[in-house]
């Protein structure tokens, strides 16, 4: 790999573990849907949590899905709560909180969501008193998963690159035996042309 191509994908990984955390506040009108989108690997852990302003008697749904449409966490009437889950596969997973009511009625509901995932969703501190660890160890701890998560992250980029180059080289040989076959039959339809006009010439003693 060229320097200039390691340097963006370490810069790449840099901003994907600087963004591990996910906090949004925002306003949500009645009759409205607003979703959040991540990209998160395989058999990574993400969590949620979310708290939502009081409305009487206006009803607000949070849904979690992947990018299949497969719903991995719903709450109908959401106020205030959690959600946790481990991705099955590389995805887009978008989580999406929506108002009932109609457009320029009812009171606006504020909104506050925070998603983890990866290093980050992790509990190290239930971990530490589950085994009995002391800060530094706990610190190395993340430290090591950190590091874990940003080689997973590498061997990724390393396999979406080696993909995109048999692509490129299949796409090559297929336009370049494209491209023999067509000389090839341009050469035949010009030989047949000659041997054609040769015949229809010396049909019409224009030439011997």
């Amino acid at each position: 790999m060229k320097p200039l191509s390691l340097f963006i994908v370490f810069s790449v990984v840099l901003l994907n573990y600087i963004a591990l955390v996910s906090a949004l506040s925002f306003t949500l009108p009645p009759g409205q849907e607003k979703c959040l989108r991540e990209e998160v690997h395989k058999d990574v852990l993400v969590t949620g949590e979310y708290k939502l302003s009081e409305a009487p008697h206006q009803k607000t749904h949070l849904t979690v899905t992947d990018s299949t449409g497969h719903v991995l966490y719903k709450r109908e009437e959401a106020t205030k709560g959690k959600f946790a889950f481990t991705t099955d596969d590389y995805d887009m997973y978008k989580v999406c909180i929506e108002s009932e009511g109609q457009a320029g009625g009812g009171v606006d509901r504020e909104v506050s969501l925070t998603v983890k995932h990866g290093v980050e969703a992790k509990n190290y501190e239930d971990l530490a008193k589950a085994e009995k660890l002391k800060p530094m160890e706990v610190e190395l701890k993340r430290l090591e998963d950190l590091a874990d998560a940003v080689v997973n992250d590498f061997a990724y980029m390393r396999q979406r690159e080696q993909e995109m180059r048999d692509t490129n080289e299949s796409t090559y040989s297929r336009v370049l035996y494209f491209s023999v076959f067509s000389i090839l039959c341009l050469f035949g339809l010009a030989t047949w042309q000659l041997f054609y006009l040769r015949r229809f010439f010396i049909a019409k003693k224009l030439i011997e």
